[in-house]
């Protein structure tokens, strides 16, 4: 049974004695090694860290029950986030677990529903800002200035102390650190995390040495990258569409420290690394979480050689997520047959055994 990361990683987070010790089980996600896109792309190991196992669906939970926690210590009774959907998740369900009001912004129009049916289900006060993420919040944190309410969006340091704790959880099942860590960016709190978690088990000596931090935006979305805000981000994978990250800085330092790299890739490669992980690998993520997979395909296309170099591709939400993306970019038709054995047979165009083949 997963004990959470409080109690799992309580010796390396914020805690005290008056930090209720909240959980919902999350942490302690699987790391698989890849079936075939390991080999297909010349790399010696290859990982994917699944995030989407987590009990609201993303990555989010990790940052979340420590940003909670540290609310309800603090006295009090109303946390509030913006989000693109995975933190209102998250909010929404530890602000529920914890006894507490959770309020969150969403820019209109640019939330997966099903994301925002989490949020509506677990109870939270929804607002629709017309405007982007950004811009929620921008709102977010003046409201947060002005009144007696917790913002738990990444900027909330609490957020990136219980996120470090998957980099914990990779050397834990690996024995060291992998050569490379591939991440999705959006907000840039991951990215930040990961990197303070490598380099804290690397100063207690759990580890020889740190990834190399290779991070990707959506061309659409891609502030970092091109060294500007973005103020009309675009992007099929809407958790990392952010025109102007609140950890921009930060992740600019995790990809300067480790010899890493933050670059984009277009929706197209997110795409086809979002069905190529369903369908060769068997997991089914967020277009968000493909994107570290699309940027692993684009640099070893570029030449990148990693045949003596360890992998993990962190994929950082569920794709129940966004279930309409399925729709819109596979083309998998749906078949119907009347209920008997031979008119399925015929739609499948099986033969019996015995029978010559087609």
């Amino acid at each position: 049974m997963g004990v959470g990361v409080l109690l799992r990683y309580g010796q390396y987070l914020p805690m005290t004695d008056a930090t209720p010790r909240l959980t919902l089980g999350e942490g302690e996600t699987p790391l698989v090694r890849s079936k075939f896109l390991e080999r297909d792309l010349g790399i010696k190991e290859l990982y994917f860290k699944l995030e989407g196992c987590n009990p609201t669906g993303s990555f989010k939970d990790r940052g979340i029950v420590v940003a909670v926690a540290k609310a309800k210590e603090a006295g009090h009774h109303t946390i509030l986030c913006a989000s693109t959907g995975n933190t209102s998740a998250a909010a929404a369900a530890y602000g529920a677990a914890a006894g507490m009001h959770c309020v969150v912004l969403v820019p209109k129009g640019n939330v997966a529903m099903g994301k925002m049916s989490q949020a509506i289900a677990y109870g939270a006060r929804i607002v629709m800002i017309r405007g982007n993420f950004d811009r929620a919040l921008e709102v977010a944190r003046g409201l947060a200035d002005e009144y007696p309410i917790s913002l738990v969006n990444s900027v909330n340091q609490h957020r990136i102390e219980g996120q470090k704790t998957a980099a914990f959880e990779i050397v834990d099942a690996l024995g060291d650190a992998p050569d490379h860590l591939y991440i999705p960016v959006g907000n840039a709190g991951n990215i930040t995390a990961y990197w303070r978690g490598f380099t804290e088990y690397r100063a207690l000596g759990k580890t020889e040495h740190a990834p190399r931090m290779m991070g990707w935006e959506a061309e659409g979305a891609a502030p970092i990258a091109t060294g500007k805000r973005v103020d009309s981000p675009n992007t099929i994978a809407s958790a990392i569409r952010i025109g102007n990250p609140a950890s921009w800085q930060s992740a600019e330092r995790a990809r300067d420290e480790s010899g890493g790299d933050i670059a984009t890739v277009s929706d197209d490669e997110i795409v086809e690394a979002y069905r190529l992980l369903a369908r060769r690998e068997g997991i089914f993520c967020e277009p968000a979480s493909a994107a570290c997979v699309a940027g692993l395909m684009k640099n070893v296309r570029q030449g990148l050689d990693l045949r003596q170099s360890s992998v993990v591709c962190v994929l950082t939400g569920n794709g129940l997520k966004d279930p309409d993306i399925v729709y819109q970019v596979t083309n998998t038709p749906l078949e119907e047959a009347t209920p008997d054995l031979e008119a399925v047979a015929k739609v499948l165009n099986l033969e019996r055994a015995g029978s010559a083949k087609r």
